[in-house]
């Protein structure tokens, strides 16, 4: 199933080895879930752990199959639970000390440009509602197929197909008007 080989119990259940083997490969992936839906680097990284643990815990009843599926529907549930208490509560941005290094001329004009893009991306990106949101982060960032989504979020794939098109066009709009407001300022 893995290419390598599982090690089962009397009742059929994987051992704690191959829990190891199959969900810490997905860490960073989950971690870049966490983080777009969150928004927070500290409550990504505590969603992360939590999932870990709750997959953990549940391992016996995991029968194999998309593990990442598995274990990005536990981090889901577990960011979903998150923002319900963190809603209200929003925290300053860390002072970036690589901001305030002195370079030459063309570097930071070639260093803001950058910046300037990622965070337009970034900033629509975030004005997307957390449905949309979390689709184009799972296919476009994070690779997941379509069937892989539709396991996550627990929707049929027509509805990931659609919401993944509408998202990508909202994407595109917010970074249009977002351009035509800076051009016009």
């Amino acid at each position: 199933m893995f290419g390598m080989e599982e090690h089962r119990d009397a009742g059929g259940n994987l051992s704690p080895p191959d829990f190891e083997r199959i969900f810490l490969p997905h860490l960073d992936a989950a971690y870049n879930l966490a983080r777009w839906l969150l928004r927070n680097d500290q409550d990504a990284e505590d969603a992360v752990q939590e999932a870990y643990m709750r997959a953990y815990k549940a391992f016996a009843r995991f029968r194999g199959g998309d593990g990442k599926a598995w274990f990005m529907t536990i981090l889901r549930n577990v960011c979903y639970t998150m923002i319900k208490k963190l809603r209200s509560v929003e925290t300053p941005e860390p002072f970036d000390e690589e901001v305030h290094q002195p370079m030459g001329e063309s570097e930071m004009q070639d260093t803001l440009r950058q910046k300037a893009n990622a965070e337009s991306l970034h900033s629509a990106l975030e004005k997307l509602p957390d449905e949309f949101r979390e689709v184009i982060v799972l296919h476009d960032l994070e690779g997941l197929a379509y069937k892989e989504i539709a396991a996550v979020v627990g929707i049929p794939i027509g509805t990931v197909m659609s919401r993944l098109a509408r998202a990508r066009g909202r994407l595109r709009a917010e970074i249009i008007a977002s351009t035509a407001r800076e051009a016009s300022s």
